[in-house]
């Protein structure tokens, strides 16, 4: 059985490329970290570093088992603080990871609604678009990832669990003054995407309604999106969630039917959850219902008092 002292040294090896750096961050001394990996060669029978000049670099094999060892540690961690708060949530920690437009709508009321049931419990909050909070919860960085889906197909991630929030309508988004009309009504006109999952949701629309879209900026920040469109840069489709964070004066929407994302809180296994996940979870299901509606001040303090 692999020693899990041995892939923590392992990992920071490979996190921080560098014996020396890994000792220092270990508070072990660079002989011991060096009879670390020796034992865990011998262990796996596989030769996971190798001589780089006056530094190291692991192999192939070592690349594989420290990416895993990143995994199974985070995963450790998550244990530990979950049997923290098994016997009651007066003190632990539960950790979200969420895209921007939730952190600017239902996310601050969820903080909300967690402080005031359950005050010694502490929220951390991470910032990361789908994939990247997929992963996060795989490695066990997080205990719930909140992400938005274009279809029905299942969260990427074997062994997750999908808890529905809400349902995240589309809006066509043009100057003030130009009435949004349709799609096939700007084919002529640039257009403006966002990330990856909504560039690709906006020439899925484009498709349907019979044009390929002239995209002539990218950018995944809905206020920059919205402040172009308003410049007469182009057009755009944002969802609901983004419009409802933030909504430049000067320009004007119009929901497309049919075309509406789901937003998922996303958790391992089966349940019941750790009390600190489920806490949080009941939060996030009961504020996205209402719309995230909050005292904006006290929402405020909330994610300050959390970062």
């Amino acid at each position: 059985m692999l020693d899990v002292v041995r892939l923590r040294v392992l990992e920071a090896v490979a996190r921080t490329r560098s014996v020396t750096a890994a000792a220092r961050e270990l508070h072990y001394s660079q002989p011991s970290v060096s009879h670390h990996l020796a034992r865990l060669e011998a262990e796996t029978g596989a030769k996971l570093v190798q001589r780089a000049g006056r530094g190291i670099r692991l192999t192939e094999a070592g690349r594989l088992l420290a990416e895993r060892a990143k995994e199974i540690l985070g995963r450790l961690d998550a244990a530990e603080h979950e049997l923290a708060t098994h016997v009651g949530l007066r003190s632990g920690r539960v950790r979200l990871a969420a895209f921007p437009s939730a952190f600017g709508t239902f996310v601050p009321g969820a903080a909300v609604r967690l402080a005031a049931e359950h005050p010694g419990l502490a929220l951390q909050l991470s910032e990361a678009e789908p994939p990247e909070a997929l992963r996060m919860l795989r490695a066990g960085y997080v205990d719930v990832a909140v992400i938005f889906r274009y279809d029905d197909t299942a969260p990427e991630e074997n062994g997750t669990r999908a808890i529905p929030l809400l349902d995240d309508p589309s809006h066509l988004v043009t100057p003030s003054g130009v009435p949004p009309g349709d799609l096939a009504g700007h084919a002529a006109g640039r257009w403006i995407a966002g990330c990856d999952r909504c560039r690709s949701h906006l020439l899925d629309l484009c498709a349907a309604s019979g044009f390929e879209p002239d995209i002539a900026f990218t950018t995944d920040d809905y206020v920059a999106v919205q402040a172009m469109v308003a410049a007469g840069m182009g057009v755009t489709v944002l969802p609901g969630l983004a419009l409802a964070a933030h909504r430049h004066p000067a320009v004007t929407s119009a929901e497309l039917p049919g075309s509406t994302r789901q937003v998922l809180a996303v958790v391992y296994g089966e349940p019941p959850d750790p009390p600190g996940t489920a806490a949080l979870l009941s939060a996030l299901v009961a504020s996205a219902a209402d719309g995230g509606g909050q005292d904006r001040a006290a929402a405020s303090a909330t994610l300050l008092a959390h970062r």
